[in-house]
C-alpha cells in the first residue's frame, strides 16, 4: 500500500459481531472504500473474520472470538497486515447517547463516561460500542475518535410524537422517544436526486427495523421509541407491546430486569413466535413446511404495513416508499407482502421490479413511487468523522 494517504476507519459493534470499513480521506460523496469486513460470532467456539479489499480476494479466516476485545485486536492486527498506516481518525456507530448526546461529536473522557451512564437507553448495543472505543484508545491513544449517533437524525422531531403520555416529570429526565437508524436514513435522503422532498417513508428493514416519516426532509416521527426495541416487530425483538403485558409477567411470573432484558431483545419477534429462527432468509426456506415459519413473516409483515400506513396519516398522503437494510434490499416476497393490501392506498409494486429487486419497483401507474434502495451507514460515518475530527 505504498502512497497511501489519510484513512478514517468505521467501526460498527455488536453483541456478537463487529463490521468496519477504511476509507480514503477525502471521502468523497461516493467515498473510496479501501477495505470491508467483519467479524462474526463473537463470543462462540469457532468466529469468522473476512476482509475485501478493491483488488484483492476476499481474506477469511476461523478462530475463537471470546469477547469484543479479541475482536478487535484481531482486526487491528489485519489492517497491520495488510500495510495500512494508522488512520487518521477512527469514527463509530453509537447507537444512543442518552439524553445528553444527540449530536455527532469527538470522543473525550467526558463522552466515553456519558456513554456508560446512557446504558439503560440501548443495553443491546451500548456495552460493545464502548468497548471499541476502549479498545481503540488502548491501540492508538492519540488517534481521535468520533461517535456518530443513530439518535441524531431524530432529534428534531416534533414534541407531539416525542413525547410519551407519562407524567412530565420523567420527559425532563430523558424518558422521550429518540429514534434509530438515523445512520441509514440520513444515507438514504443524501442518495435521492431530490433530498427527500415531499412526503417520504423509508422502511429500515433489517434484523432490526424501523420506520421513519420525512417531510421535506425532516423527521416527523419513527416507530423505535427510547429504545432499539420499540417499535416494529424484529428478528428477535418484541416491538411495540402492551405495558400489561410485562405487569404481568413481573407480578405473575416473576421475571426479573434482567430476564425481561433477554426475553424482549433475544428471544421474541420472528425468533419467537416462529421457534426456528430470527433469520429471515432462513423462515423464507421454511415456511412452505412450517406453519410457524410462516407465520412470524407474516407478522413481521403485518407490523410494517400497519406501520406504513400510520406514518402516511402523519404524512397527510405519501409520495415514495424507500426499502432498505438486509431484509428490505433482499427479501422481495417480504415487499409483496408488506405492500400488495395498500394498492388502495396508492403503492402499487410492479412484481417483475419486485422480484429483480430494481431500483424502483413501483409500477409506472402507481400514485406512491416504491424504491428499493443499498444503505451505507459506514459511508455516513466517515463523512461525519472526516469532518468532526478535522482531517485534510
Amino acid at each position: 500500500m505504498a502512497g497511501l494517504g489519510s484513512t478514517v476507519l468505521c467501526i460498527n459493534s455488536g453483541s456478537s459481531s463487529l463490521k468496519f470499513a477504511v476509507y480514503a480521506v477525502p471521502v468523497a460523496d461516493s467515498g473510496q472504500c479501501l477495505a470491508e469486513g467483519a467479524i462474526e460470532r463473537i463470543g462462540q467456539s469457532v468466529g469468522r473474520l473476512w476482509i475485501q479489499t478493491p483488488n484483492e480476494e476476499r481474506r477469511e479466516e476461523q478462530a475463537p472470538f471470546p469477547d469484543a476485545n479479541a475482536a478487535l485486536t484481531t482486526l487491528f492486527r489485519s489492517l497491520e497486515s495488510l500495510s495500512y498506516p494508522p488512520p487518521a481518525a477512527v469514527g463509530h456507530r453509537i447507537v444512543a447517547g442518552g439524553p445528553r448526546h444527540t449530536n455527532h461529536i469527538r470522543i473525550d473522557e467526558r463522552i466515553l463516561q456519558d456513554l456508560r451512564e446512557a446504558l439503560p437507553f440501548a443495553p443491546l448495543h451500548l456495552p460493545a460500542e464502548i468497548a471499541a472505543i476502549e479498545a481503540v484508545r488502548r491501540h492508538w491513544p492519540e488517534i481521535p475518535q468520533v461517535a456518530c449517533f443513530d439518535t441524531a437524525f431524530h432529534r428534531d422531531i416534533p414534541e407531539l410524537a416525542a413525547r410519551f403520555p407519562l407524567p412530565r416529570n420523567l420527559w425532563h429526565e430523558g424518558v422521550r422517544k429518540y429514534g434509530f437508524h438515523g445512520l441509514s436514513y440520513e444515507y438514504i435522503l443524501s442518495q435521492l436526486t431530490d433530498g427527500g422532498r415531499g412526503r417520504l417513508i423509508v422502511a429500515h428493514l433489517g434484523n432490526g427495523a424501523s420506520l421513519a416519516a420525512i417531510a421535506d426532509g425532516r423527521c416527523l416521527d419513527t416507530s423505535m421509541g427510547l429504545t432499539p426495541t420499540g417499535g416494529l416487530v424484529m428478528g428477535t425483538r418484541s416491538g411495540d407491546l402492551d405495558p400489561g403485558v410485562l405487569l404481568y409477567l413481573i407480578a405473575e411470573k416473576g421475571y426479573t430486569g434482567p430476564q425481561l432484558e433477554r426475553l424482549l431483545n433475544r428471544l421474541s419477534g420472528m425468533l419467537g413466535i416462529s421457534g426456528v429462527s430470527g433469520d429471515v432468509q432462513t423462515l423464507l426456506a421454511e415456511r412452505g413446511q412450517n406453519a410457524h415459519a410462516a407465520q412470524a413473516l407474516e407478522i413481521f409483515a403485518y407490523s410494517v404495513r400497519k406501520g406504513i400506513g400510520a406514518f402516511m396519516a402523519v404524512l397527510g398522503g405519501l409520495d415514495r416508499l424507500v426499502f432498505t437494510g438486509g431484509i428490505g434490499e433482499h427479501a422481495a416476497p417480504l415487499r409483496w407482502s408488506i405492500c400488495r393490501p395498500l394498492e388502495d392506498l396508492g403503492i402499487r409494486l410492479d412484481p417483475q421490479a419486485n422480484g429483480e429487486s430494481r431500483r424502483r419497483i413501483s409500477r409506472a401507474d402507481s400514485p406512491v413511487e416504491v424504491l428499493v434502495t443499498p444503505t451505507n451507514e459506514d459511508l455516513t460515518i466517515a463523512r461525519h468523522t472526516q469532518d468532526i475530527a478535522q482531517i485534510v
